[in-house]
């Protein structure tokens, strides 16, 4: 990252990575040694693959603040190492007094490993900014994360003998000339397009997984998200569903890109949580798509978050940003039969629910839990 793009980082002043705040002893190392055989598809509280320590790097954001929840409601030590970049440290406030918890502030794309205690047996690799506000803010940061990120992250799992996940993303099939998108399909990128720091970033990252799982046979496996919402999404970071509902809580206008004709297919995050846990607990690389293939046109979308707030607020349309895809649909045949998941949580549920979290964060004193 280059001296504008750190100074745009809160708190960001060179320091070295240490652990902040605080955190478990190193798990055991009789505990840690062995990794049980596991069935493909099962989650930690199903019986199956147990983890005691895990390693969560964007741990401080939205998707990454859930799983350090999830883990460790199972019982899972957790380290989620942060440089704050885009993640939040009111999401896991919650979490600061876990016993189980540890936080570690650090820049992914320099080595973190050794600050990183005892035996690890899951790392998670989460980090990256992920909206369009972040990655156009920050983009050698989003291409350094990316790549160098991503092979520091798996050589912590490498050297702990630990299983890998990646997050990728539903945006490595660009806008997809194939409707709805497999895990076959290569996409339609533009390589050098505003967004291509983040889509190229992705796509990099899960060419050396693969490349690492062939060459040293690291237990890694990769997961597509496809547009994830939920709690703890910033109101600012530009993805529809937590501007929308900015607005319509505040009686703004909606702001709608285009005609608002092009789709997306949400997924609750309670969901994702529990396909990428899945994952974990699997032995399959992938890349599997995790998603909800319910799609929506963002028009659509606006007018029922319009409904479910009750809000006064109208629709207004802007210009739409440049190499924005016309559709975006998972096909999860390989989650529902690798994985045995598929999302449980309807579009209006999570909606409601996300919507009563941000009416909760505008009360005084309110947290992000």
């Amino acid at each position: 990252m280059d001296a504008a793009e750190k100074a745009a980082i809160p708190g960001s002043g060179g320091a070295r990575p240490g652990p902040a705040g605080p955190g478990p002893a190193a798990p055991p190392a009789d505990r840690a040694a062995a990794r049980p055989a596991t069935a493909a598809g099962a989650v930690p509280g199903d019986g199956g693959r147990r983890w005691d320590h895990a390693v969560v790097t964007g741990g401080a954001g939205f998707v990454g603040s859930h799983l350090c929840t999830a883990l460790l409601a199972e019982g899972t030590a957790v380290t989620c190492v942060d440089d704050f970049s885009t993640g939040t440290p009111g999401n896991i406030a919650h979490l600061r007094d876990h016993p189980g918890f540890t936080l570690l502030r650090a820049d992914v794309s320099a080595p973190f490993a050794g600050h990183v205690p005892g035996p690890v047996d899951l790392v998670l690799h989460f980090a990256s900014p992920a909206s369009p506000a972040d990655y156009l803010r920050l983009p050698l940061h989003t291409l350094d994360t990316g790549s160098l990120g991503t092979r520091n992250a798996l050589a912590l799992a490498r050297e702990r003998e630990a299983r890998f996940v990646l997050a990728s993303t539903s945006e490595v099939y660009g806008d997809p000339l194939q409707h709805p998108q497999n895990e076959r399909y290569w996409g339609n990128v533009n390589p050098v397009g505003p967004r291509s720091v983040y889509d190229e970033a992705k796509r990099f990252s899960e060419a050396l997984t693969t490349a690492e799982a062939a060459a040293r046979g690291t237990d890694a496996g990769i997961v597509r998200l496809f547009n994830t919402y939920g709690p703890r999404m910033r109101g600012h970071d530009g993805r529809a569903v937590p501007t929308f509902i900015r607005q319509a809580l505040a009686g703004e206008p909606l702001t709608v890109t285009g005609d608002g004709r092009q789709t997306r297919s949400l997924a609750y995050v309670d969901d994702t949580v529990r396909g990428i846990l899945a994952m974990a607990a699997s032995d399959l690389l992938g890349p599997v798509n995790l998603g909800n293939p319910d799609e929506i046109t963002m028009l659509d979308l606006a007018h029922q978050l319009i409904d479910l707030t009750g809000s006064p607020s109208t629709v207004r349309f802007i210009e739409r940003p440049t190499d924005d895809p016309a559709v975006r649909c998972p096909d999860i045949t390989l989650a529902r039969g690798k994985l045995q998941w598929a999302p449980l949580v309807d579009a209006r549920e999570g909606l409601a629910r996300t919507i009563e979290w941000y009416r909760q964060r505008a009360r005084p004193g309110a947290e992000a839990a």
